[in-house]
């Protein structure tokens, strides 16, 4: 007897690299804001922004329990921003996961700041509690000038609240920046109120991807036509600036995506100085570094 496919995806399907274990849960399709001009994830004609039905999403998730309930131990819910949602549906669905998945023990999801303007601490603290244990927040830049050349739709202050938000429910944080994504021009800034950013709110995750353009870089100029890429050495410069600024207390830092030339990993923290060591290292002398060759970048 054939089996029947717990749940329709439609393609493309994104997902951090920290997922590649989960199971992959729809809640939504795109991303709810996807104007960001350096992001390419959502802009195909299918991944306009919906919600997926509840009763889909339902019957999905007891689908994979009749076919997977012993197997599941992570779950993300997908697409862009499941904190679109309002708190009641999530409790719903989080409520699901765990009467037909008992397995599971991290459930995560992406999120936009200005998603959590209108959920307070409380409501927060309920999703934890029913299960919500970890949210990625692409906060880009802590710079207000680079946040709004990039069209992001988020300030500073927005995603200081949210990620303070979610501290103070107990909701794990895994922040994602982007280094060169100011360009030239704004550099040291971005790197600068990155740090105070990061600073600030004490994360537990920090990863830093490099700004890259596979489809292109005209939609990207067209906001900010004076952008000048970084090269190889200054991105560099720009990441021992923004470690430097650092003062964290425990934060796993990774910087080991696939656009990265120079792969980093540690805690910060205790391991800052032997990480600044590894890209001065690379500044001063990359023919000694290993630098990933740009062939092996995967863009």
């Amino acid at each position: 007897m054939n089996q029947i496919i717990p749940i329709q995806y439609i393609n493309p399907v994104f997902r951090p690299p920290s997922e590649a274990q989960s199971l992959i849960l729809p809640v939504t399709n795109g991303c709810s804001w996807n104007k960001c001009t350096y992001c390419e994830m959502y802009t195909a004609p299918q991944k306009k922004f919906r919600v997926t039905d509840e009763q889909v999403v339902l019957e999905s998730i007891q689908r994979c329990g009749e076919q997977f309930a012993g197997q599941v131990q992570r779950v993300f819910l997908g697409d862009g921003d499941a904190m679109a949602l309002s708190t009641r549906r999530l409790l719903t669905l989080l409520a699901a996961i765990k009467d037909h998945l008992p397995k599971v023990r991290r459930i995560s999801s992406y999120c936009l700041p200005s998603n959590l303007r209108h959920k307070s601490v409380q409501e927060l603290v309920a999703l934890r509690e029913a299960g919500l244990s970890l949210v990625y927040v692409g906060a880009e830049s802590g710079d207000d000038e680079v946040l709004l050349k990039v069209s992001k739709g988020e300030t500073f202050e927005s995603t200081r609240d949210a990620l303070d938000k979610l501290g103070a429910a107990g909701i794990s944080r895994s922040v994602m920046l982007l280094n060169g994504l100011g360009g030239r021009l704004l550099s040291k800034q971005h790197a600068d109120n990155s740090a105070h950013l990061i600073n600030l709110t004490q994360p537990e995750f920090l990863a830093t991807l490099v700004v890259s353009f596979p489809q292109g870089e005209d939609r990207f100029r067209q906001a900010y036509p004076e952008w000048a890429p970084l090269n190889q050495q200054e991105l560099f410069v720009e990441m021992e600036q923004f470690l430097q600024a650092l003062e964290l207390k425990r934060t796993v830092f990774r910087s080991d995506h696939a656009s990265n030339w120079l792969v980093l990993k540690g805690v910060l923290g205790s391991e800052k100085e032997r990480l600044l060591q590894e890209v001065r290292n690379a500044i001063d002398r990359p023919q000694t570094s290993r630098l990933r060759p740009d062939w092996q970048r995967g863009l």
